[in-house]
């Protein structure tokens, strides 16, 4: 299967950003780009502005987790849309858990505000430049960030499970 639409934006940014295009990749019918924190906001605006790209709509954006990933254990990952052309990209930067800093996207894309918050909210993620950056869903006295990884599945505690109906 030839990915053209792959292929051609790699190879405009590749060009434009050289080493912050860390990788590219199809993921089933999206190319996949991970792109250093340093440069993601300026890869997000010029895919925005870029004529021939024109990727104007973002259209979700979430937190990642991956705990045993040392040194990334947190990231972003943004899915454009080229509305016209019907045609979709995902982006991805990762950083670590101890620097939990990206910048805001919110003077690219509007919808990025209530997104950013959510993610800061669940994850932890602190978007640099954000105009509001405040729990959206949880409570202010919330300590912690419940969609981290950082808990247990289940309650090892508990006594009154029958593991034989989990085919443990």
């Amino acid at each position: 299967m030839e990915n053209t639409l792959l292929d051609s934006i790699h190879n405009r940014l590749k060009e434009k950003f050289g080493a912050g295009i860390l990788a590219a990749e199809q993921q089933r019918d999206f190319p996949v780009f991970t792109v250093g924190r340093d440069v993601i906001h300026d890869v997000l605006k010029f895919l925005r502005d870029d004529n021939d790209l024109a990727f104007g709509f973002l259209t979700t954006m979430c937190g990642l987790n991956y705990p045993d990933n040392k040194g990334k254990e947190l990231g972003v990952m943004y899915q454009l849309h080229n509305l016209h052309k019907n045609e979709r990209v995902r982006l991805k930067t990762f950083f670590p858990v101890n620097d939990p800093k990206v910048p805001t996207a919110t003077d690219l894309y509007a919808s990025a505000n209530w997104m950013e918050r959510q993610e800061y909210d669940f994850f932890g993620i602190i978007f640099t430049g954000h105009p509001n950056l405040k729990r959206i869903l949880n409570m202010d006295e919330m300590t912690y960030h419940p969609m981290r990884k950082e808990y247990p599945l289940e309650d090892g505690t508990r006594e009154d499970k029958d593991n034989t109906m989990f085919g443990r």
